[in-house]
């Protein structure tokens, strides 16, 4: 192992690349993409289909998992795994704040954007995941070449559908399983527990440059939670978002009011304190109906306006049966 790590990384990607080459060459199938890799490993395999319709032959018991989304690292966190590599947060240098604890052993070795391929080849993973909220989607056929490599879900896929699929590439699936009957059944109690705020218009917004953004539109995990417990969205925030946040201008901020307020940045619940500090500073904010009732609540930003998954759905869970059922 130690000679591995003494490689250059240049030339560690190089050597990983020609050898995959070569394995195809000599007869692999290439419709079976990471047979080879893991037979290679000389472990227990298993076969799965990914979102692409790609046969992947994956690990039975990946060891060292390396997860380029932030679905599908909250997702392998939630199930226990811990992966030696992981897409940086939104916005971020490290992984999304609200994972940072838990994601503390692994290195990062991807952006939103795309990946560090000579720092992520020197991991040596058997294991490779990723869906279609990250730029790394546009290299899958190089990452594939590294190690077994499964897209687990398309762009703007049901979170808990998405959360099944990466559980089932890391043969979890019955863990998975458990954990949204048990998230179902507390949306269930704390529906139950609204009282008064049944039905409450509930705004959803990042603070950012000195202005608001909309976020949790659609039926992410933001949006979906908040319309499982019955709650109801301002009208500028309801149907599909046109990207991940929609600006809103400060001449518009009545659009973003409600009967509470869920704010928050694209760090911590530390960072949206700050932030909220500067929006009442800003004309007209603190005239807003949630804030004149104190219905304003500085949530764990990066969780809510990460690109889902269960730790973050469970996040917003949280923070909404605190502040309206409590």
């Amino acid at each position: 192992m130690l000679a591995r790590r003494s490689y250059r990384p240049a030339a560690l990607v190089a050597a990983l690349l020609a050898g995959a080459v070569t394995l195809t060459a000599c007869g692999g199938d290439a419709k079976d993409s990471g047979s080879d890799k893991a037979a290679d490993a000389g472990s227990a395999t298993r076969k799965i289909t990914d979102a692409q319709g790609r046969k992947v032959t994956v690990p039975a018991a990946p060891k060292k998992v390396v997860t380029l989304s932030e679905p599908t690292l909250d997702a392998a966190l939630a199930l226990g795994v811990q992966p030696v590599g992981a897409t940086a947060g939104r916005g971020q240098q490290g992984v999304s704040s609200y994972l940072s604890a838990k994601a503390k052993d692994a290195e990062v070795v991807a952006t939103v954007a795309e990946p560090d391929m000579e720092k992520l080849a020197t991991l040596q993973p058997d294991l490779i995941l990723l869906d279609e909220t990250t730029g790394s989607k546009r290299v899958l056929d190089k990452l594939q070449q590294i190690a077994p490599t499964v897209l687990t879900a398309k762009l703007n896929e049901d979170w808990k559908k998405a959360f099944v699929a990466t559980a089932d590439a890391l043969n979890k699936k019955p863990a998975a399983e458990k954990e949204l009957s048990s998230f179902d059944a507390d949306v269930a109690r704390t529906k139950k527990r609204l009282g008064a705020n049944a039905g409450a218009v509930t705004s959803v917004i990042r603070w950012q440059d000195g202005a608001p953004s909309v976020v949790g539109k659609g039926v992410g995990h933001v949006g979906s939670t908040l319309s499982a417990l019955g709650l109801e969205r301002p009208k500028e925030q309801q149907g599909a978002s046109t990207g991940h946040s929609e600006p809103v201008s400060l001449e518009k901020l009545d659009t973003i009011d409600g009967d509470w307020l869920f704010f928050g940045t694209l760090g911590s619940e530390a960072d949206g304190r700050k932030a909220y500090g500067e929006a009442r500073k800003v004309a007209n904010f603190t005239k807003l109906k949630a804030v004149r009732k104190k219905h304003t609540v500085v949530i764990e930003g990066s969780a809510w306006n990460s690109s889902g998954g269960p730790i973050a759905a469970r996040t917003v869970l949280d923070d909404v049966t605190r502040a309206l059922a409590g």
